[in-house]
């Protein structure tokens, strides 16, 4: 599995260099990944059915307990086989949609695939979030693919921030689940964890929060119908089975762990509930077909998050059904609208139709696809929308006649958007459009024909084709095992009479949108005051706001000011930290072992450094700050520390000699400061020095159990042959960083000649 999910990032960095070379069958090469690792996981299935777990572990950071670990289940299993399977056929489909950097769109979407397999795939707490927030930066970079559009650019920040943000709070609530787990393994994090632990709710409420930015849930809906900017081929795999299907397989993957509770079900159902209904109300306002099919996945997301939050069987059940329901459908109708607009020139629902007699192919799909949609028999559709209704009949200590009307409400929305995007651009009257129509290569109609296939083959042979597979689907995501039977006919019955209420309910607002249309417009307060504008008003604008105020009042443009905003947030940091954990009287003791001549070196440093402020010449400065440094190179010298000593000395020297140098091209010496300035700045050194000295009393209080020194002693000439252990550790044992620290001054060398060789004239400082 490890090498399964390497394998996207492996080729992702030769897509581009193929390009160049293979323009016209790259799209038909690359393809090929995918499909590898789609035939991979088929071959799983027969051992996942069988009641096998599939698990990899490779250390990772052994001292921390943390490893690669891999988990192949039902439901990671069915997820790997949508991402690899859909994507085989996005990747294709994209080859002909795409004329434009397709190498580059090529390796943004195999990271992506990769990423997304990673997040289905990893049992390691902190792997899975590695994994989450790698498929939020690959998918920035997709959705920001037309980088040249401010739309596209827009989007894919806002994609980013939301998605990032929310998986913030993803980290905090694995971590707290880690930690009240006592193991970074999700299997058996899930396995043992106890509902009434203390941390329940803050891991629960953080969890949820991570999974709903990702998943497009309120209040964090409005970034996907933004990210709609991003190339069709990008919305095909994202957003209908791969990224906005991430938070739904966390939630499905934790329901073992945080689900059956009463807080489980009113956070999920409620935030699910309420998604479902407004993505669906949304949806049949929009005219661009693109839209339209945004809000209706908002709607399924919804769904399949309400559907969790039920969390009975049934409704598990329904939920990994509606799963691959949406994936097929939903991914052939982006391709179709993509379709439409690469051919037509155009996507606006009123300015197409009549185009079935030009793209006949991309009409069947486009039909086949809004069947299942609708929930329409035989497609996998019907069977998906009946498993809907039956879960909510069946919710146990649960309203049931809310839960139900809310699902009525949510899938006649989407039986209307069905209509719209199948029915209103391929019949009626033919309409003049930017581009000529014509049918597309078939590496763009064939894809969405396959899905459409794939829907009427499990709606007919469900009980053959997806009944294995889901048993073991349902017990990972359950918690126990729950027998599952599918079929399209279950007899006439109360779901059968909801679904034919729902059609003829869906059918007839589809009639009426161009009526009620404006009036939905007219009522819509969500435009001045829903969450994107809470997002773009409040968070964004309000964080600009503070920033530039912030640069107004802090950024100064001149050192002191920047220094002092460094030199108070450390000091008060560090002493509001210390200062009421330990006792001053227990820091300073012993003060009989100090000798005569030690008190007079300490005395004659706090003379110089006194002394420096008060100075009106540059070159008595640096004479103190050099005597300064000439006294501490005695002091290291008494404490038998000769190299060091030396080496002070040294340096003490070539740095009085330099500020000689640049002192003797500076201006004349004149006090700026006023004398309100200068006792800022006086007791600011004054604390900030006490802080130093605090540490360093705290520090050297403290018993010294470091190995280091025994290492180097035994094995400076053991190891590396040389009896003086200080030059052995800086040549040999850190040759590196005195190479990097050699490296440092040699380029600051060269910087200085060469501001010398400039032989400017010096600059008279402003009054």
């Amino acid at each position: 599995m490890l090498w399964s999910v390497l394998l996207g990032f492996l080729f992702a960095p030769v897509a581009p260099l193929l390009y160049p070379h293979t323009k016209h069958i790259l799209g038909w090469l690359i393809p090929l990944i995918p499909l590898a690792l789609f035939g991979y996981f088929v071959s799983q299935i027969n051992p996942i059915t069988d009641g096998e777990i599939i698990t990899e572990s490779y250390e990772w950071v052994p001292s921390l307990g943390i490893n690669l670990d891999f988990r192949l289940d039902g439901l990671s299993l069915i997820f790997a086989l949508l991402i690899t399977g859909v994507g085989t056929l996005v990747f294709t489909y994209a080859g002909g949609y795409l004329h434009y950097r397709l190498g580059t769109f090529y390796l943004y979407l195999l990271m992506f695939m990769a990423s997304m397999l990673g997040v289905v795939l990893a049992d390691n707490m902190l792997l899975v979030f590695v994994f989450w927030e790698l498929t939020s930066i690959s998918s920035y970079l997709l959705i920001s693919f037309y980088n040249n559009k401010d739309d596209s650019r827009e989007a894919a920040k806002t994609a980013l921030i939301v998605t990032g943000a929310s998986g913030l709070a993803l980290l905090a609530g694995l971590t707290l689940f880690g930690i009240a787990s006592e193991t970074w393994s999700l299997g058996t994090a899930i396995e043992t964890f106890d509902h009434h632990h203390k941390l329940y709710m803050p891991i629960l409420i953080l969890i949820a929060i991570g999974a709903f930015g990702k998943s497009a849930q309120f209040p964090f809906h409005f970034w996907l119908p933004m990210a709609m900017a991003a190339p069709a081929p990008v919305s095909s795999y994202l957003h209908s089975a791969t990224m906005v299907k991430a938070g739904v397989y966390l939630l499905a993957r934790m329901h073992p762990a945080l689900g059956h509770t009463d807080e489980w079900h009113l956070l999920i159902t409620t935030i699910g509930g309420i998604t479902m209904i407004m993505g669906g109300y949304l949806a049949w306002q929009q005219t661009d077909i693109k839209r339209v099919l945004a809000y209706t996945t908002i709607s399924a997301l919804g769904i399949l998050v309400f559907l969790l939050g039920i969390g009975s069987g049934i409704a598990v059940k329904a939920a990994l059904v509606f799963v691959v329901v949406h994936a097929l459908y939903k991914c052939a109708l982006f391709m179709v609208g993509g379709t439409i607009d690469h051919e037509t020139g155009t996507r606006d629902l009123d300015h197409l139709g009549g185009l079935s007699q030009k793209m006949p192919y991309t009409a069947g799909a486009a039909a086949i696809a809004a069947l299942s949609m609708a929930g329409l028999p035989p497609l996998f559709g019907f069977i998906g929308k009946e498993l809907i209704y039956e879960a909510t009949l069946e919710a146990k200590d649960l309203p049931v006649l809310g839960l139900t009307v809310a699902a009525f409400i949510a899938n006649l929305f989407n039986v209307t958007a069905a209509g719209m995007v199948a029915i209103t651009p391929f019949y009626g009257e033919e309409k003049h459009t930017p581009k000529h129509a014509h049918e597309a290569p078939a590496s763009m109609w064939v894809p969405p024909l396959i899905l459409g296939a794939f829907s009427l083959g499990l709606g007919l042979f469900s009980v053959q084709l997806y009944e294995p597979i889901l048993e073991p689907m349902v017990e990972a995501v359950y918690g126990n095992q729950y027998e599952v039977h599918l079929g399209l006919w279950h007899g006439f019955n109360t779901m059968f009479a909801l679904s034919i209420v729902t059609i003829l309910g869906g059918a007839g607002l589809y009639m009426m949108i161009q009526r009620l249309r404006p009036t939905a417009h007219a009522l819509d307060v969500g435009t001045q005051f829903g969450p994107a504008v809470i997002y773009q008003r409040g968070f964004m604008d309000g964080f600009l706001w503070l920033a530039n105020q912030f640069r107004q009042q802090a950024m100064k443009a001149h050192l002191r000011y920047y220094v002092r905003i460094i030199v108070v947030t450390v000091t008060v940091a560090v002493l509001s930290t210390l200062l009421p954990a330990i006792h001053l009287n227990e820091l300073i003791h012993d003060l009989d072992e100090v000798r005569l001549y030690e008190l007079l070196f300490m005395a004659f440093i706090i003379i110089c450094t006194v002394a420096i402020p008060f100075q009106q010449s540059r070159r008595a400065v640096i004479a103190l700050l050099g005597m300064v440094g000439f006294v501490i190179a005695v002091m290291f010298l008494l404490f038998s520390a000769p190299d060091l000593s030396m080496t002070q000395f040294a340096i003490e020297t070539l740095t009085v000699i330099l500020f000689v140098l640049v002192i003797y091209r500076l201006p004349q010496f004149r006090i700026h400061s006023s004398m309100r300035t200068r006792t800022i700045d006086a007791v600011l050194s004054i604390a900030f020095g006490g802080m130093i000295t605090l540490l360093v009393l705290i520090i050297i209080n403290e018993p010294f159990q470091s190995q280091l020194a025994t290492f180097f002693v035994e094995n400076s000439y053991k190891v590396a042959k040389g009896h003086n252990v200080v030059n052995v550790i800086l040549v040999d044992f850190r040759g590196f960083d005195t190479m990097g620290e050699i490296t440092v001054l040699a380029i600051a060398a060269i910087g200085v000649f060469a501001l010398l060789k400039l032989n400017v004239d010096p600059i008279e400082p402003e009054e």
